[in-house]
């Protein structure tokens, strides 16, 4: 069960895109993520006329590793860090360590 998953919202706290907000498209194995809008490098296309792909210079979002991210708290507005607790009745959940409010509700 990982930390940050697919849909959350996340804000970037180092590297040149500091303090930008965006929501997780793809949780990757070696523990990076793609970032909706974050870590946008220009990539160098050749196109394909048999499929009427056009060249040219394209901008594509590439992996953030999970560290330089917090999952974004909506009731402060802040990124928080974010852990695992197991309730009574036996399921696990996540929550935010500093406020304690509960993360999927």
């Amino acid at each position: 069960m990982n930390k940050i998953r697919k849909g959350d919202e996340v804000i970037v706290r180092t590297g040149k895109d500091k303090g930008r907000r965006g929501t997780v498209l793809e949780v990757r194995t070696d523990g990076r993520l793609l970032v909706e809008g974050i870590n946008i490098a220009k990539k160098h296309v050749k196109g394909n006329p048999n499929v009427g792909e056009p060249g040219g210079i394209q901008d594509k979002a590439m992996p953030i590793d999970a560290s330089n991210v917090l999952v974004f708290n909506p009731k402060s507005k802040q990124g928080e860090r974010v852990g695992f607790r197991v309730e009574e009745d036996g399921s696990k959940l996540r929550f935010f360590k500093r406020s304690g409010d509960v993360v999927d509700i």
